[in-house]
């Protein structure tokens, strides 16, 4: 049974919402709950509804399908009567004894802050089936407990309730297909939350019972409860509902793509959100705690909209972050909570920015979207050689400086208590990669539109052409990580120097790609993504694991991200061509990283991270937008859908 907990199902609304949970029906984190709806999307999450405690009754005895962590023991533990779970199109539990069976599936309202639960008898004898939604009123990061705050005040009807978990709260509506309320309160205390406790964070909570729905669910018959916040889905006919969604689901564009490739198109929809303040469209790094990140989001959408066609949400989100730039930067993220403020800490989201619009261009051919930007890249461009927030400037080399103390601008990202775990400052190399290429990409630009490039725009590439290969090469005839130009260089051995080869314009001679490549291969490659130090760096940590402190510590200090899997094989592809032989041997590699989206943590979900020693079980959140991307551009690309 220990596996049904660990692994995790979650169905999303594309507004930043979800419903989330372990196969065994427990919630295994503060992060789980029936309905985690985005009061502002796609931020301002919270726990609405916690799960439904779910009761079948036949000759005289109950059977509790439902399953919770309390302390040194599992009660009740439901999973004793699970046959199978399916999560295709949606969560799908099949529930069984000798004399019944009952099957369950969970899907949500798109764009609605609503949850479907449909429970069907799917045996050939009558049951009675008790069904106790539990509430909750809490900030998803958080934890519920019981307070005098939250009174869950009612309003009973005899096929819905109007619930305020406190006075002045936005009500949620529960609404049933058939069978009797029965008004029945009561606190479920001191529910633990394994996941949390492995993590070091508060691993106990509360949640609340207003009282159950008990029907006589007859063969073929089915109940069906909506959870929601929007009154006009929930006055609906709910079997039109139900009927609506459920075709949605199972029809669509990406029925035509079987297999693992077509699995990892629809998984990766499940990142694509509006965001309101925008009226746009924007892209959630990760589920379940991530929001929409300027970095995460322009590396995402290569794959998740470009490479596969969907013009009209790359542009909306292309234009979601042009029109928040300030001081020439991109957010690094929005924030969590609507009121808080924009971060822009970061020195190479906005660099992604070119890639993604230039990717974006050759795609859609669409000249007019970059004439309506040309004034904002110039501007980007000319931000960075002025300078502007955290010292970002241009060096007389042609390089791209930047940082400070207690500020990490890069992807390598992590800080405990202030303190910068992976310092980079000075001249990044993917940085300056990037940096280089933005450049390159505002010149393709200008003479596409036939206007001028700029003396000093060219004057500036010509010194970063100049000096950059013979002052990043090391020793080694690979690249260091980080320079200070004549002052100092950083010669850790990680993956971000792969960016000099994987992005459009590259400087360096094909051998010396060559030899940055294998080394790539033999100190960072695993199965499921590359490490990012090498094991033989006297701060390598081989294990992400442990309380907050000790995994940012290990975040970029070894640990395998499996987003970097793009780079890697697209730059073995365009060093030793992408013949049927090579596509078959990277399908090969890759069967390893598919097992895990199909049956391990998340299902049909790629994890952040994996441990940096012996790789297998995912770490970080359970579903990573860059992660999926990867997977979805390499066998868009490259066509290795069509690899027997």
């Amino acid at each position: 049974m220990k596996y049904l907990f660990e692994q995790e199902w979650l169905v999303t609304n594309g507004l930043g919402g979800y419903a989330s949970g372990a196969v065994c029906g427990a919630n295994t984190r503060r992060y789980h709950g029936l309905l985690v709806a985005a009061l502002n999307p796609p931020t301002d999450r919270r726990v609405v509804v916690a799960k439904i405690e779910e009761r079948v009754f036949i000759n005289g005895t109950y059977h509790d399908l439902s399953t919770n962590q309390y302390s040194g023991v599992v009660y009740p533990n439901g999973s004793k009567y699970l046959n199978n779970f399916d999560n295709l199109p949606f969560p799908t539990w099949q529930y069984a004894m000798d004399n019944w069976k009952l099957k369950k599936n969970i899907f949500m309202a798109q764009d609605s802050n609503t949850v479907l639960v449909s429970y069907k008898n799917a045996g050939e004898t009558s049951f009675f089936l008790e069904l106790q939604p539990l509430y909750d009123d809490s900030d998803y990061h958080a934890t519920f407990h019981e307070n005098q705050f939250t009174d869950f005040y009612t309003e009973i009807s005899p096929t819905q309730l109007k619930t305020y978990s406190h006075y002045g709260s936005k009500p949620v509506f529960t609404r049933w297909s058939t069978g009797e309320f029965t008004e029945a309160r009561s606190w479920y205390k001191n529910i633990e939350l394994p996941k949390e406790h492995d993590q070091g964070y508060d691993f106990v909570c509360d949640y609340y019972r207003i009282g159950y729905v008990k029907y006589e669910l007859k063969p073929n018959e089915q109940l069906t409860l909506v959870f929601s916040l929007e009154e006009d889905v929930i006055t609906s006919d709910i079997e039109k509902l139900y009927s609506k969604e459920k075709s949605n689901l199972e029809g669509g564009k990406i029925k035509k793509e079987q297999g693992f490739y077509g699995n990892l198109l629809r998984s990766g929809n499940q990142f694509l959100v509006k965001r309101n303040s925008t009226d746009s469209m924007s892209i959630i790094a990760g589920y379940h705690w991530f929001g929409d990140w300027g970095r995460d989001t322009m590396i995402s959408m290569r794959g998740l909209t470009i490479a596969t066609g969907n013009k009209a949400v790359s542009k909306s989100i292309l234009s979601t972050f042009y029109r928040s730039i300030d001081q020439g930067l991109i957010p690094n993220k929005f924030p969590d909570q609507s009121q808080d403020y924009i971060d822009y800490n970061t020195i190479d989201a906005t660099l992604w920015l070119f890639i993604a619009s230039y990717e974006y261009v050759l795609k859609f051919n669409d000249l007019p979207f970059v004439k309506k930007h040309i004034n904002i890249l110039k501007g980007l461009l000319d931000c960075h050689i002025s300078g502007t927030r955290y010292n970002i400037h241009v060096t007389e080399e042609g390089f791209l400086f930047g940082g400070q103390e207690s500020e990490q601008l890069t992807w390598m990202d992590a800080i405990v208590a202030g303190k910068v775990i992976t310092p980079r400052i000075g001249c990044p190399v993917e940085v300056n990669a990037l940096w280089y290429n933005a450049l390159k990409i505002y010149e393709v630009f200008c003479n596409d539109l036939k206007i001028e490039f700029g003396a000093e725009y060219a004057d500036i590439c010509n010194r970063f052409e100049t000096n950059f290969s013979k002052m990043f090469t090391n020793p080694e005839g690979t690249l260091f990580d980080v320079i200070v130009p004549n002052v100092t260089y950083d010669n850790c051995f990680r993956p971000n120097q792969l960016f000099c080869l994987s992005l459009p314009f590259s400087l360096l001679e094909k051998a010396q790609q060559i030899k940055i490549f294998e080394a790539v291969r033999e100190k960072l490659y695993t199965p499921y993504g590359l490490r990012t130090l090498d094991k033989e760096d006297t701060n390598y940590h081989g294990k992400y694991e442990g309380n907050r402190l000790q995994r940012d510590q290990a975040y970029h200090q070894g640990t395998v991200w499996p987003y970097l899997l793009f780079d890697y094989y697209h730059v073995f592809f365009k060093l030793y061509g992408a013949t049927i032989e090579n596509k078959k041997k990277v399908v090969r590699e890759l069967a390893l990283l598919k097992d895990h989206f199909y049956n391990q943590q998340g299902i049909q979900c790629i994890s952040e991270v994996f441990d940096g020693d012996d790789p297998k079980e995912g770490k970080g959140c359970i579903h990573q937008a860059w992660s999926v991307a990867a997977l979805i551009r390499l066998y868009t690309d490259y066509e290795l859908f069509n690899v027997g």
